[in-house]
């Protein structure tokens, strides 16, 4: 499983390099198609679960709007993401009015809904950092140093792994891991914030750089858990198989969900 990992990894990083370097519309699609995967495995879940039968394809469309909503604002000036909002709420109630049994129509729209808010726009925000000034820059800083936090925390948890973080969602996360991976993305953030071709110099203080990476790995490892906790849930071991070694696609993107949020705030408060 790890050497999977590790393949998985290999092929992965180097595709979100290149399509984050060629710009917007191509990092879009990327995300786009994370999402819609992503969105997919969420409701693929409930579903076999028995918990709900949420609106998947519609789920789905909302979810691609959402991701692709702030390109709109970026090319043309105008935020399509009230109208996206609002088009959405008002036509999945009215399929569930004439196609749900009452019984379970607001619990299947709370599945729809929840599936859309949690992949969908949560993950837009990537889409929204890499369209600022220096974009690209801070979703390398933002990406990298996730994936940093998190095979830190894989690693030290793996080797020195005594203290359960949340036993009660995920047995297998550690504070020893926690701390790990929390070393490991003030590491990779330094180190990234070095490189020439990307900040030159680079706009933060030390300790702003310091605070960024603690935040990163706060909510990566928040996003972590957030997910565990959906899969007992659901009663899943993982979201899906696309990923060998690693899952499914939420699986594997889990602790990307929150931080792009934090990043894009930071930068644009912080600057």
């Amino acid at each position: 499983m790890f050497k999977q990992r590790v393949i998985t990894a290999v092929i992965v990083a180097p595709i979100f390099v290149f399509v984050i370097w060629f710009g917007l519309p191509w990092f879009a699609t990327l995300i786009a198609a994370v999402v819609v995967v992503g969105t997919f495995e969420f409701y693929h879940a409930v579903s076999n679960s028995g918990k709900g039968h949420p609106l998947t394809y519609f789920g789905l469309l909302w979810a691609l709007a959402l991701v692709l909503s702030p390109l709109s604002l970026h090319y043309r000036s105008f935020n399509a993401l009230p109208l996206i909002m609002t088009l959405a709420v008002v036509i999945s109630l009215f399929w569930l009015l004439y196609r749900s049994p009452r019984e379970e129509a607001f619990h299947n729209w709370a599945w729809t809904v929840a599936g859309v808010l949690y992949v969908g726009w949560m993950l837009s925000y990537w889409v929204n950092l890499r369209g600022l000034e220096d974009g690209m820059n801070w979703v390398y800083l933002a990406l990298f140093t996730t994936f940093a936090n998190d095979t830190g925390a894989f690693f030290v948890g793996r080797a020195w792994g005594k203290h359960h973080l949340a036993s009660g969602i995920s047995p297998g996360k550690t504070w020893e891991g926690a701390l790990g991976g929390l070393l490991s993305a003030i590491v990779a953030a330094i180190a990234i914030s070095k490189i020439p071709i990307l900040f030159s110099p680079f706009p933060f203080e030390h300790w702003q750089l310091i605070l960024l990476s603690f935040l990163i790995s706060l909510f990566a490892q928040f996003g972590d858990l957030v997910e565990s906790l959906f899969k007992r849930n659901v009663e899943a071991k993982d979201s899906g198989k696309l990923l060998p070694g690693h899952g499914g696609i939420l699986d594997r993107f889990d602790s990307l969900i929150f931080t792009g949020v934090v990043v894009y705030y930071y930068v644009t408060f912080a600057l």
